[in-house]
């Protein structure tokens, strides 16, 4: 019984179509064992035994060497009874009572079913091995005279220069320094609409270059590029399990002993009670082994798991683990941070009040004096404005305040909070004053533009909404779960961001110790989801039972979070909770049905009314029949 989903994909990238050849191979073996099977009772009919005699050995040997080959493995290797043990066990006593038919034709049909398993979850492994072929072998680097030379991925070095033509792939995580283009990130993101590039944008190793030529300066080595760690985490996904998928594999071991014990109880039974003849009543007791088999119980779950995790994979929702989809199936508390989650994590300038000449004027001098600060609110109040400016000389950035200048004219300029506005020994008006409380009771960082002694204009600057935030959160409150904002912002700006997007449970000016122990407390209520940018969240992340990270590309949020979103849309946290949920419903039904199977036709072959064949049919059906619609989920959409 093939329940193994897959090798370490280190393996895999060696050797990247072994899968295929052990499938062709399956297919190989069960159309010998069905030669052998078709021929054996051809000649039966025609009185050759020595001929069926030999092609039902040749049943035999094609269908049953590599069940016996298995379970002697799992016996040594793993000291456990593996299910191809029963199979082998049944088809030679079905044999030892003159009924090697009946045996043949169950050995056919086990290896056709674990054949089928291995191509439908070929498909599963297709899915997410298709990251594997997103790293090219090498890419084009200028050199100092500037010709191009071709250096394998392995080679590449930050600060290399990297020539990108059109349709090829970059090869490491970089900055576009020349060049215009579109690259299509759909491989890693989901994202099907291509994003347009210009020079200082980023762009990430394993994502398509569109249009245009474009050079790229190297920021990381390959083998720390943000697919590289993908991949990674693929690797330890696929190798972590979930609480049910555990509790399969414990019950496997016991169970296929007590079934191994069971027939020659129910040859007991058959015989000593109720009068059987002994080899009808070892052949009953070799039907009832086949059909309580537990095969397909143990890949009822690793089905539907591993189907998710690839159509997570594919819409760039990674989850590390088959026990993180299983969590944020059951989960009902979902926290988010603020800045960099439920905002976009760049502020602008939102609301300018002038009280002295035009706005365009205000907006001018405003973006003239802070274009050369880095902090983040100049840099606010310089993007909004993107028309000539007046120079400004003797510029002074004074730390926690904010900024001075000299006009032309001799003029002082300047931009700030009310602190530096106490060091130039500037008092606002009392109307001047209520308008900027105003602002800030809005929930707005207010800075004041002024020469000299007097203000020219009031700013308001904010931390907007994702777009997507507010239905994100409408779409979790209808599925009853309870949303909570931790944040260390202001009070004010928190409530008026939790208003925006309909979050009503706010908890603002908190330390990262803070959100910690707040998780903590929550996970006493029940099954917390904390969402955060996995920078100054990762102990929160840590905590809680599934942390989410909405930024990719950072190492940290890689090693935090249990669910990494490659593309920065609170809408595929919602589709990837419908996409765990679905999961949860599709490990119930297969669980139920599998175990329906053992005990309704099991009950039939306790009672002579189901011949070996017809149980291999049974039992071997639904085992495929539970792969099948485990698969279902490699169909689902996270926008769906």
């Amino acid at each position: 019984m093939n329940t193994t989903f897959t090798p370490p994909i280190a393996v895999q990238m060696q050797r990247p179509s072994f899968w295929s050849h052990q499938v062709n191979r399956g297919f190989l073996l069960s159309g010998l064992t069905l030669l052998g099977v078709v021929g054996g009772f051809l000649a039966k009919g025609y009185g050759l035994d020595w001929l069926q005699n030999s092609l039902w050995t040749l049943a035999f040997l094609a269908g049953g060497i590599p069940a016996a080959h298995k379970a002697i493995l799992s016996l040594l290797q793993q000291r456990k009874l593996d299910v191809d043990l029963l199979m082998v066990v049944a088809a030679l006593g079905a044999a030892s009572v003159g009924r090697a038919g009946d045996g043949a034709i169950l050995l056919f049909l086990f290896s056709l079913s674990n054949t089928l398993q291995s191509w439908a979850m070929n498909r599963t492994r297709r899915a997410i091995e298709a990251l594997m072929t997103l790293h090219p072998e090498g890419a084009h680097v200028l050199q100092p005279d500037g010709s191009e030379q071709w250096k394998p991925l392995e080679a590449l070095s930050p600060g290399d220069i990297l020539v990108v033509r059109p349709g090829e792939r970059f090869a490491a995580d970089g900055l576009v320094v020349d060049g215009y283009t579109d690259v299509d990130e759909s491989a890693l993101t989901g994202e099907s609409v291509p994003i347009d590039k210009k020079p200082g944008d980023p762009v990430r190793s394993g994502t398509l270059n569109g249009h245009g030529v474009v050079r790229v300066r190297v920021e990381r080595p390959a083998s720390e590029s943000t697919l590289a760690k993908l991949i990674k985490l693929v690797e330890s996904a696929q190798a972590s399990k979930s609480r049910t998928e555990r509790f399969a594999e414990r019950f496997e071991g016991p169970y296929t002993i007590a079934v191994l014990l069971s027939a020659p109880v129910v040859f007991a039974v058959a015989h000593l009670v109720f009068g059987l003849e002994a080899a009808q009543a070892w052949y009953r007791a070799m039907t009832f082994l086949v059909v309580a088999s537990p095969c397909a119980v143990v890949i009822a779950t690793p089905a539907a798991v591993l189907s998710a995790m690839a159509a997570g994979a594919r819409a760039g929702a990674l989850f590390k683990s088959g026990a993180a989809l299983e969590a944020l199936a059951r989960a009902q508390i979902f926290v988010f941070d603020k800045t960099g989650t439920l905002t976009e994590g760049r502020m602008k300038l939102v609301q300018m009040v002038v009280l002295q000449g035009s706005e365009a004027e205000a907006r001018a001098l405003a973006a003239g004096i802070e274009r050369y600060s880095e902090h983040p609110i100049a840099q606010a109040i310089a993007r909004s404005w993107d028309g000539p400016t007046p120079e400004v000389s003797q510029i002074q950035a004074v730390r926690g305040h904010g900024v001075v200048g000299v006009l032309a004219d001799g003029r002082q300029v300047w931009v700030g909070n009310r602190r530096l506005l106490g060091s130039l020994g500037v008092t606002l008006p009392l109307e001047v004053e209520r308008r900027l409380q105003a602002m800030e009771q809005q929930g707005l960082t207010t800075a004041v533009l002024g020469s000299n002694q007097q203000p020219i204009a009031l700013l308001g600057v904010a931390d907007t909404p994702r777009p997507e935030a507010a239905q994100a959160i409408a779409k979790l409150k209808r599925q009853g779960a309870r949303v909570i904002m931790l944040t260390g912002d202001r009070k004010a700006v928190a409530e008026h961001i939790a208003a925006q997007v309909g979050i009503s449970e706010v908890y603002a000016e908190l330390l990262p110790e803070d959100k910690l122990e707040h998780i903590q407390q929550l996970r006493q209520e029940g099954t917390v989801v904390m969402v955060g940018d996995g920078l100054n969240d990762a102990p929160a992340l840590n905590a809680a039972d599934v942390g989410v990270s909405m930024a990719a590309g950072a190492d940290v949020s890689l090693e935090s979070a249990d669910l990494v979103l490659m593309k920065n849309d609170l809408n595929r946290l919602v589709g990837a909770r419908q996409l765990a949920r679905a999961t949860a419903r599709t490990v119930y039904f297969n669980l139920s049905f599998a175990l329906g199977v053992i005990v309704v036709v099991g009950a039939f072959a306790l009672a002579g009314q189901v011949p070996l064949p017809l149980g291999v049919v049974a039992h071997e059906g639904g085992t495929v029949f539970v792969v099948l619609v485990g698969l279902r989920l490699l169909a689902h959409r996270l926008d769906s």
